[in-house]
């Protein structure tokens, strides 16, 4: 049992050495620009946005114009202009492909392949073993690829800030709240901005 258990350690080490290496670049986000001009190259006509004024009013509409000086939505049917001066946030649909769920997914469906044959008894100890590790990770790798797909193209509504104005208010919001159960007693925080 010490070499299936020696494979496991292994394969955990590689899987964390992966995670810790690809969390920065999945972390990093395109930061909000700060002038119309720029917002142009960020956003295209016709795409969903939402537009906050500086009282922080909110509205939802197609793009239909934009130019340094004002911004122009279609909002149910109706047309809206706003002036430059009085936007205090733009936000689109955050784009997320497909991508990060398939190689996530793969990752976690190659390690349980991996680690599945490494603890039962028959894959240890033999030439054939080896092969039975490689056939049931790979075969884990394909089943988590499309299980993280799907879950990814699930993953719906979440907005991205493209435009803050100079005045506009940022707020955060930060929670606490107890968790008490017959099994479990902790403390869920929660921070949002």
């Amino acid at each position: 049992m010490t070499a299936a258990r020696s494979r496991i350690e292994v394969a955990f080490r590689l899987a964390a050495t992966i995670i810790l290496g690809l969390a920065p670049a999945m972390a990093a986000a395109q930061e909000p620009v700060g002038s119309f001009e720029l917002l142009g190259k960020r956003l295209t006509v016709g795409e969903t946005i939402w537009v906050t004024d500086a009282s922080g009013r909110e509205v939802k509409g197609k793009l239909r114009a934009l130019s340094s000086t004002f911004i122009v939505l279609d909002a149910n049917g109706a047309r809206r202009e706003f002036p430059a001066a009085q936007v205090g946030r733009v936000d689109q649909p955050q784009r997320d492909s497909l991508r990060n769920g398939v190689l996530w997914g793969a990752l976690a469906g190659f390690l349980g392949g991996a680690a599945s044959c490494a603890l039962n008894d028959q894959c240890v100890g033999d030439e054939s073993g080896a092969g039975v590790t490689v056939v049931l990770a790979l075969l884990g790798a394909g089943a988590g690829a499309g299980i993280g797909a799907a879950v990814d193209a699930r993953i719906k509504g979440a907005r991205l800030v493209v435009y803050r104005g100079a005045g506009a208010r940022v707020s955060a919001r930060l929670s606490l709240a107890p968790i008490v159960t017959p099994r479990t007693k902790g403390v869920r925080l929660s921070f949002s901005f």
